[in-house]
């Protein structure tokens, strides 16, 4: 797959007239030529590739980079962009990426190809890997399989007086024993009052009857990650537990079915937020419905208010509505969702009805 990536990079590459992109941002370099080291340089040109790593590297680079040449560098990786034949022809339109290189980054590559002219490519690299082709479905959906089985098997441990941390530590355990590479993010578990925090990442806090309890997590498989959030009770539900629950799980169920191929990303954010706002719960609903996933875990297509991306066929991404009520708690649901032209296919399978556990 690796070089048929390249080849579409480099038909965008050309069509916005340019005539090579550095690339630094790790998931790009792997989604492009397979390498999986954790520093690197990626040159893309009109008719050749180069992958630069330092002595630590090579070997690897060797193994699993496809699609480029690979040069070791005597010392950072950086430094073999000087060295670049093409890269010192004069006027040269060479692209990067203003989003992942910081501008003392930026200047550090200028003073090292001084003919060229250095231009910011986000344009170009805008939608790369929105779209994903068989090999990253299948890893996607090996994650979401793998979170799913990880989440069923901890459940059995959810009781009063267990640690948010003991929990996490225990669902990235079980993800990586079925195969996951990594958590894709750091794992969220947020209980009782804490639940009312979005990206409330354990803490040492511990569980306790009538706790609300948000498990927001994901495995990686082949460099793809999954993103999936789930909400228990600890102990048996309440009727503000139940009510809650069910506008939020209503809400999410609204924006799958919002889902397909050509409906904008606004437009499934307002399916689910209508739910939440007639509740009553408008203010206590405040981020966005979903977003891409993929080689990252935060990429387009954005499912927000604020969006104007659409919808396309090989899409993945999150549908997360949330309610979240300050010094009490909080629900949110989420799924992986796969657009097609005729719908959203759900990737995770892990139960959505309310659990008293």
């Amino acid at each position: 797959m690796s070089q048929s990536r390249i080849n579409e990079l480099r038909r965008k590459m050309q069509a916005a007239n340019f005539d090579a992109l550095i690339l630094t941002n790790i998931p790009h370099i792997r989604y492009l030529t397979g390498f999986t080291g954790d520093t690197a340089v990626l040159v893309i040109a009109r008719t050749k590739n180069n992958l630069f790593v330092d002595f630590r590297f090579a070997d690897q680079s060797r193994r699993e980079a496809k699609g480029a040449s690979v040069t070791v560098t005597k010392t950072d990786c950086y430094s073999g962009l000087k060295d670049m034949a093409l890269l010192k022809t004069p006027n040269l339109r060479v692209g990067f990426s203003g989003t992942f290189v910081p501008v003392t980054l930026r200047d550090r590559i200028a003073t090292m190809i001084p003919a060229a002219l250095l231009v910011n490519a986000d344009a170009v690299l805008a939608d790369l890997a929105w779209e994903k082709d068989s090999e990253e479905l299948a890893s996607i959906k090996r994650a979401a399989a793998i979170a799913d089985t990880a989440y069923e098997r901890i459940l059995s441990i959810v009781r009063p007086g267990v640690g948010e941390n003991e929990l996490a530590a225990e669902l990235e355990y079980q993800m990586t024993m079925l195969g996951s590479e990594k958590p894709a993010f750091e794992t969220i578990v947020a209980s009782g009052y804490r639940a009312a925090m979005p990206h409330g990442v354990a803490s040492r806090k511990r569980l306790a009857k009538g706790d609300f309890v948000t498990f927001d997590f994901g495995a990686t498989v082949g460099g793809s990650v999954c993103d999936i959030t789930r909400t228990v009770v600890v102990g048996k539900a309440t009727s503000r537990h139940k009510k809650i629950y069910g506008i939020v799980l209503k809400a999410q169920l609204a924006g799958i079915r919002r889902v397909k191929a050509g409906i904008g990303g606004k437009d499934v954010d307002k399916a689910c937020r209508d739910i939440i706002t007639k509740a009553g719960f408008g203010k206590q609903f405040g981020h966005g419905t979903g977003h891409g996933i993929g080689i990252c875990i935060h990429m387009g297509p954005r499912v927000s208010q604020l969006s104007a991306d659409k919808l396309k066929p090989g899409n993945v991404i999150t549908i997360e509505p949330g309610i979240y009520v300050p010094g009490w708690g909080g629900v949110r649901i989420e799924d992986d969702v796969l657009v097609t032209r005729s719908g959203g296919l759900v990737l995770n399978k892990a139960p959505k009805n309310l659990l008293e556990l």
